[in-house]
């Protein structure tokens, strides 16, 4: 019977109506009201239920169906308290006289039908079970609404965080294209490693790292054959040492992160630099799971270096860090005019995502 009230209120509710009325949720209205029936008509002096007793609670859960599913998404949730109020108050009034001038007229024509009890009394004993009926209500909603929030959170933490990636494989490609053009200009001897290395480095990004974690191993062969191909570019004016700790193969790591400190190290270390150029990279990992990163790179303070930090490279990696990482990384990068030091400490048993 209640069933088939709700689906009647269900097809006769709002059209705008916010919430939908799913399968799970009328499961939990059809076992709301039954526990809340049997506490309703529980008596110890009369063992077991009474007809009447289904009618008088069928005019509460019928007022509670109208409450729920036709006042609290068109009013309340609309932010109409007023309307919301005044409805409810008319549904309690209407409970209240169907009880009095039809039920107990039906059921009490003796007693409690003789005369009318209070306002008082009634909502005495029309109020808790209506309370129950629509507070549940409000809670599953509420349940519902904070679950939908956290998915929609997610779903835009994610749709971001792909907008970050797909802007680093462009970025990377047209640094190294620009180089590749350069030496293919020159017809240096230089240019089949250049495409090899460069070769190896796309294939990474377009097969590899797809994912949202991929193994620390991969990340940091990726990051040598990088280094191999962007040496290159400082070739006979400096030195690049790489220090490097065996990786563990257990170990994730979101794609591409490491690589942007040395892309921009190399990039501005070229570009600025007329002398002995030195790029220092380490990454060394401890047992539990932290990866401690440096990348130092030389450079000459009177170029155009006061936006070495606001590349695209070094704000992506940023916003991918507090995305990830929120928790669980440490991230200082000093400069002091002559050198450009990059420090991340970062924990890969914790993500945010």
């Amino acid at each position: 019977m209640i069933s088939i009230v709700i689906g009647y209120f269900y097809r006769m509710r709002p059209k705008s109506a916010v919430f939908n009325l799913s399968v799970k949720e009328i499961v939990f209205q059809l076992i709301l009201n039954v526990v809340v029936f049997v506490f309703f008509a529980f008596d110890r002096r009369i063992p077991g239920i009474e007809p009447h007793q289904v009618f008088f609670y069928l005019n509460y859960a019928i007022a509670g169906l109208l409450i729920n599913y036709w006042f609290l998404p068109k009013f309340l949730y609309k932010n109409s308290y007023w309307k919301f109020t005044l409805f409810t108050v008319l549904i309690v009034a209407i409970v209240i006289f169907v009880e009095e001038a039809v039920l107990e007229q039906i059921f009490y024509p003796d007693t409690r039908g003789r005369g009318f009890m209070g306002v008082f009394y009634n909502l005495l004993s029309t109020m808790p079970t209506l309370t129950i009926l629509v507070g549940f209500k409000f809670a599953w909603d509420a349940i519902k609404t904070q679950s939908e929030l956290l998915e929609l959170r997610s779903l835009v933490k994610e749709s971001e965080l792909q907008f970050l990636k797909s802007q680093i494989n462009p970025h990377f490609l047209f640094n190294n294209l620009n180089n590749l053009y350069a030496y293919a200009v020159e017809q240096s001897p230089k240019t089949p490693e250049l495409i090899l290395e460069l070769s190896a480095v796309l294939r990474y990004m377009l097969y590899e790292c797809k994912s949202q974690f991929v193994p620390l191993h991969k990340d940091i062969e990726h990051l040598v054959n990088y280094i191999n191909l962007s040496k290159l570019q400082i070739e006979g004016r400096g030195h690049v040492n790489l220090d490097i700790d065996k990786i563990p193969n257990s170990l994730r790591i979101a794609p591409l992160l490491l690589t942007v400190f040395v892309e921009n190290a190399f990039k501005h270390s070229a570009s600025s630099q007329t002398g002995e150029i030195l790029i220092e990279v380490k990454a060394q990992i401890n047992s539990n799971g932290m990866l401690y990163f440096n990348c130092n790179n030389t450079y000459q303070e009177q170029t155009n270096t006061e936006h070495l930090d606001k590349g695209i490279g070094l704000k992506n990696v940023k916003k991918r860090l507090e995305l990830i990482y929120a928790n669980a990384h440490n991230l200082e990068i000093k400069d002091n005019g002559q050198t450009y030091n990059v420090a991340l400490t970062l924990d890969l048993s914790k993500t945010q995502l």
